[in-house]
């Protein structure tokens, strides 16, 4: 008996040991693959990591625009996508605080704080403001970045935002565990990067779905950043936090008067479209809804002339080779109206949300 107590004994505290190390060791082994890719400049307290593409030739004289990307990603994520417009304007992409090599202080794990960060980088880099693209989780961000520095936004472009509370306020098992002050930091080093490896491709096939993902998508976009102990916890607290944020917050979104384009697909399976999307088109008052029929949540991938385009209809500046933002959104239409990959990672919609082009169109007229 005392033999078999020593060994579940062994078992039950080396397992955990075990695993930390390898979560620690695995940490190392990403940031060996993905190193820093960019600026690192202490702002608001911490050090906010960016980097900045500026715009060559003609394209140096137009607004610059600034990437916040969403809920598990990093700045290679906008980077990646946005490759191909490089030169074309000014860009910005940063890493929220507590995401890829940004670090994390007081009050930062709020869309509110990282906009107070973000503001202080804005002020020092492109002191006249800037366009705002903020895709999922960024959006949120975005939105604050307007209501409480409004001087440092030009306009905004948001992406698939989450933006408005959500029926029943539920967020992934994993996200409610990991938030959690003590067993979230055990869950966090013991099994949060093996379950994250071993969901990975599952993963990414339903933030596109239905759409099909870019070929090694997770290496450009450096997606396992996120499964370091210390920043999966991060973005499970950003995630739990969101939905009492926005109920707070949603009533100042009428306040936010600068011009806004807003592009959403009809097929999301990771936030409520007809929710987060048309609510902003409803609250914000310089804004327009443009829909993408059949486009999942990486409308910034999937769509990425048409955020181009949303760009230069913000900026009333015109970008080579993009058309206006209608004739982008037909011609995306076209391209990915077979599309039919991840039909396991469904979202059903609470309620009754019937159609959600007839939702917009009530909310406000798309662009055309």
């Amino acid at each position: 008996m005392g033999f078999f107590l020593l060994i579940l004994t062994g078992f039950v505290v080396g397992l955990p040991l075990l695993l930390a190390a390898t979560s620690l060791a695995g940490s190392m082994m990403i940031e060996r693959m993905h190193p820093p890719a960019g600026t690192v400049e202490t702002l608001d307290g911490i050090d906010l990591h960016y980097v900045f593409w500026p715009g060559e030739g003609d394209g140096a004289d137009r607004a610059t625009a600034l990437f916040i990307h969403g809920a598990t990603g990093n700045l290679l994520d906008q980077m990646s996508a946005m490759e191909s417009f490089r030169g074309h304007f000014p860009m910005i992409f940063i890493d929220r605080p507590g995401h890829g090599y940004s670090g994390r202080g007081h009050g930062h794990d709020r869309p509110d704080g990282q906009a107070r960060a973000i503001a202080a980088l804005i002020a020092r880099i492109s002191p006249n403001g800037v366009i705002v693209v903020g895709h999922s989780f960024g959006g949120a961000v975005a939105l604050n970045l307007a209501m409480y520095h409004p001087e440092r936004v030009q306009g905004l472009v948001l992406l698939s935002p989450a933006t408005h509370p959500w029926p029943g306020a539920a967020t992934s098992w994993y996200y409610r565990l990991a938030a959690r002050p003590l067993l979230g930091r055990l869950f966090a080093w013991t099994l949060a990067m093996p379950g994250g490896l071993l969901r990975l491709r599952g993963g990414i096939a339903c933030v596109f779905a239905p759409n099909r993902p870019p070929k090694n998508y997770a290496k450009k976009a450096a997606t396992v950043l996120a499964f370091r102990p210390r920043h999966f916890r991060a973005n499970a607290i950003d995630v739990e936090g969101l939905f009492d944020h926005v109920t707070a917050t949603r009533d100042r979104y009428p306040s936010v008067g600068c011009p806004t384009v807003i592009l959403t697909g009809d097929s999301d399976t990771v936030v409520y479209e007809h929710i987060h999307s048309v609510g902003c088109a409803h609250d914000l008052p310089n804004a327009t809804l443009s829909v993408i029929r059949n486009c999942g949540h990486k409308t910034d991938y999937v769509a990425t002339h048409a955020v181009v385009a949303a760009i230069a209809h913000v900026s009333g500046q015109s970008v080579k080779g993009v058309g206006p933002l209608g004739r982008e959104v037909a011609r995306i239409e076209a391209a990915i109206a077979g599309d039919r990959h991840g039909a396991e990672c469904v979202l059903e919609k609470p309620g009754d949300a019937g159609d959600l082009l007839a939702a917009a169109e009530a909310a406000r007229p798309t662009l055309t």
